[in-house]
């Protein structure tokens, strides 16, 4: 038996007696990095749309004239914090040989770079202003460890992000070591709202505004991005994804991201705006023909369409709006936005060409009030429809200042060639003309007779009634108002005033005591009942409303009244210059 075991030994086991040795383990997957942090940059040349920064950073670092702080300001995601990393980098960089100095272009291969961007590195310290608020946080993790040397770097580098959320103490604790910082340490902060940075930090900082990036740096920067991860993905999505981005970076990254995850395969423009929520653009244009044309019914029709595939009532209001501006800065000669296709551009050039100015105004105002109403609505899609129909009711009205012009030039060819009323302007609810205040009021004396003075030296008691008003103006006006509009006057002759109307005794008195005491004599005043005798406001009154006949009646004034139904005369002038002629009116 163990002749045969020893032979079993020394021919080699069996096969299957001994278990093959276990391959080797396969490596763990990495997890998925979202482009946002995959693509963040490692070095200034990976940032974009901040070259003015880049150049005072490196003629900064050249002349070895660092500040001691720094304040990065700017939108989310244009790289604040980013750049607050690669100023660590740059300034403690010892490049691959460990004799390098602060550079403008960190090597990334030295222990200090590597770390810094791994987020190990012991003196790089970042810290987080919303969840650090308090003084206490600010002495222990900053003014107090501050004092100590940098354990392996240059410098000792603080970041403080999301600076403006700091407590006012806090603040004031930061103050003093802002003011003379150790000269191993720097500070970097970061700030969305720089408006809430006491100034005494801001004046102890070096601020860099760090600006939005322009949608076509975006449109590139994502291109290229996608080349790098293989995906297919049409120009006109990632047009959509960097409009959107409303030049933040990392906004752009995670729509891109989602984008990619959205679609399968080909990333398409169709597929980006369902995912975005946004209403297709050729549609708004064909919604926005509709209105300009007036065709109601096919306007609520498209709108309801536009509903129907997903677009919220407030995102095609907003797109009306962005394509009536657009249609305005194509008329001034601006650059149009990046999506905008060359379809777009014609559609929106030839509207460039036929509607004015005036007409384009009157149509922003009412889809902005519409995008408001619907937004503040509890029944967005109705009121979107109501915001619609107004404005297709509101373009529909002729110019007022070619209707104005047409109207003048008809009245000056008229017979005899004598200009007739020249319309100034009428009001309607459409805000189609402008409004004017109106020229009538409640107290306005007609011209005085030619035979009494204009400025009384009361050498005598006025002979006419119209004359003692005017009297009273000045010396008493509660008199005054009280003949104007309360009493009637019958009869004003030989020192005698007969009224009728609402008899007062105390004013009366009054009256009659300012007579006696400005020119010298008695005034007779009496009152009984006349029928007819109207008081001097009931005689404007009268003279107003007639006069307001007069001017409907005008042709030209029906004329304009027919053109604007919802249209109300406001008031008129009366040129009263040519005294042979009937007098000129001017309504407003």
């Amino acid at each position: 038996m163990s002749d045969f075991l020893l032979e079993s030994q020394e021919d080699g086991p069996e096969e299957d007696a001994v278990p093959a040795a276990p391959e080797a383990a396969s490596a763990p997957a990495e997890p998925y990095l979202v482009l946002a942090r995959k693509y963040r940059p490692t070095r200034f040349a990976d940032l974009i749309g901040q070259d003015a920064m880049v150049q005072t950073l490196a003629n900064a670092i050249e002349k070895d004239r660092i500040a001691h702080a720094f304040l990065m300001t700017g939108v989310r995601g244009v790289g604040k914090t980013s750049t607050a990393r690669l100023i660590a980098k740059a300034l403690n960089c010892i490049g691959p040989d460990g004799t390098g100095g602060p550079t403008i272009n960190p090597c990334g291969e030295c222990e200090p770079c590597r770390a810094i961007t791994e987020g190990r590195f012991i003196d790089v310290v970042e810290m987080d202003a919303a969840s650090h608020t308090g003084v206490d946080d600010m002495r222990s993790e900053v003014i107090e460890a501050s004092r100590y040397a940098a354990v392996s770097a240059r410098y000792k580098i603080y970041i403080i992000d999301e600076v403006h959320m700091l407590s006012k103490n806090a603040f004031n604790a930061l103050l003093k070591t802002l003011e003379e910082p150790p000269a191993h340490v720097k500070f970097i902060m970061a700030t969305t709202e720089v408006e809430k940075v006491p100034v005494t930090v801001l004046s102890r900082t070096q601020r860099f505004d760090l600006r939005r990036i322009p949608p076509e740096l975006l449109f590139q920067h994502f291109q290229s991005i996608a080349r790098e991860e293989g995906v297919e993905i049409e120009d006109a999505a990632l047009k959509q994804i960097a409009a959107a981005a409303d030049g933040s970076v990392r906004d752009g990254l995670s729509l891109l991201d989602q984008a990619i995850a959205h679609g399968s395969g080909l990333v398409t423009a169709d597929a980006v705006r369902s995912m975005l929520g946004l209403a297709d653009r050729a549609r708004v244009r064909a919604l926005l023909g509709h209105v300009l044309a007036g065709d109601a019914q096919a306007a609520l029709k498209e709108l309801n369409a536009q509903y129907a595939d997903g677009a919220a009532p407030d995102q095609t209001i907003e797109a009306l709006l962005a394509q009536v501006h657009a249609i305005t800065r194509m008329q001034l000669g601006a650059e149009l936005d990046l999506t905008v296709g060359e379809d777009g551009r014609a559609q929106l050039g030839d509207w460039a060409e036929k509607i004015g100015p005036a007409t384009l105004h009157r149509l922003w105002q009412l889809l902005l009030k519409g995008f408001e109403e619907v937004k503040r609505g509890t029944m967005p899609l109705e009121t979107a429809e109501m915001a619609i129909l107004r404005t297709i009711h509101a373009a529909q009205m002729p110019d007022p200042g070619k209707l104005m012009t047409a109207l003048e030039t008809a009245a000056a060819e008229g017979a005899g060639g004598e200009a007739g009323p020249a319309m100034a302007g009428a009001g309607s609810t459409g805000g189609a003309a402008a409004e004017a205040v109106p020229r009538a009021s409640k107290h306005i004396p007609p011209p005085a007779p030619a035979h009494t003075p204009a400025h009384r030296a009361f050498e005598g008691l006025p002979t006419a009634f119209e004359g003692l008003l005017e009297t009273f103006t000045r010396a008493d006006p509660r008199v005054e108002a009280w003949l104007h509009d309360e009493v009637g006057l019958v009869s004003y002759a030989d020192g005698e005033l007969v009224l009728s109307g609402r008899e007062d005794r105390a004013l009366v008195d009054r009256l009659r005591g300012k007579v006696r005491d400005l020119f010298d004599t008695d005034l007779r005043v009496r009152f009984e009942a006349a029928e007819g005798a109207l008081s001097q406001l009931e005689k404007e009154e009268r003279r107003v409303a007639a006069e307001r006949e007069r001017v409907l009646a005008d042709p030209n004034v029906r004329a304009v009244m027919e053109a604007f139904p919802n249209a109300e005369l406001l008031g008129y002038e009366l040129d009263e210059t040519d005294t042979d002629a009937e007098p000129k009116r001017t309504a407003l």
